[in-house]
């Protein structure tokens, strides 16, 4: 090293400038080479995992601010839920809102012929209860009927109306009206496994057929 340092000295000062650039040169390359561009692929990997980190960052805080609002909107639909529950009644209460339905005619003035209820018609998570009806009265008492069954709590439907043998009475003309009322209810859990498993027979029944 010695040796080296006094033949760089016994240069002129020409020769002795361009070998310690050379040097300086060299020693940059080098660490450019093996540790600053080494750094910065790293640097630009740490970069990129911050970004994505601030990206789902960013999203749980949005997900956090529409907490609140997604707990109403399920509160809101759970509300809504139990008041469309609440109109259809279960087996249990099927023999009470029929007794209202007969009540209804009665309060109106009606004479009950006919209130019989038919086989229930059962569909995916309810069953429809048809009532065969036959009353007889004036028109102001059938429209009054109707009314108070349409003012219900339950869901009555009340069709197939129909108006026969009018005779006069006093003031008001009188006729025999018959219809159709057909109330629901929701089905149990076991009741929707049987339906469910009778239409899938039948499925089946109807594709051997085919």
């Amino acid at each position: 090293m010695n040796n080296l340092l006094d033949r760089l000295f016994e240069l002129d000062g020409k020769q002795r400038a361009i070998i310690c650039a050379t040097v300086v040169a060299l020693v940059f390359g080098g660490y450019w080479s093996f540790v600053y561009s080494g750094r910065r692929a790293e640097m630009t990997a740490t970069l990129a995992k911050i970004e994505n980190l601030r990206g789902q960052r960013d999203d749980k805080k949005k997900l956090i601010a529409n907490l609140d609002a997604q707990r109403e909107a399920v509160h809101d639909l759970t509300l809504k839920l139990r008041l469309a529950e609440a109109q259809l009644p279960d087996r249990k209460e099927i023999p009470d809102l029929l007794s209202s339905v007969s009540s209804a005619g009665r309060q109106s003035g009606l004479e009950i012929l006919l209130f019989r209820q038919k086989d229930e018609r059962y569909q995916d998570f309810y069953a429809e209860v048809p009532v065969e009806v036959l009353v007889r009265g004036n028109y102001h008492q059938v429209a009054t009927f109707l009314d108070r069954v349409g003012q219900l709590d339950r869901i009555v439907n009340v069709s197939d109306i129909s108006m026969k043998a009018p005779r006069q009475a006093d003031d008001s003309m009188i006729v025999e009206t018959s219809c159709s009322a057909v109330t629901f209810r929701f089905l149990d859990e076991a009741e929707r496994a049987r339906v469910a498993k009778e239409k899938a027979e039948q499925a089946k029944k109807g594709g051997k057929k085919g």
